[in-house]
């Protein structure tokens, strides 16, 4: 599984797992959820 999220996605990424909403910084685009 952990393969198929670095095909998908880039490695200019992170996601914040400790907030009510899950957060995902994408490089490029900012915050999206």
């Amino acid at each position: 599984m952990a393969n198929f999220f670095q095909k998908t996605f880039s490695k200019d990424l992170g996601i914040d797992l400790g907030t009510a909403n899950c957060l995902v910084y994408v490089k490029g685009k900012g915050i999206v959820l």
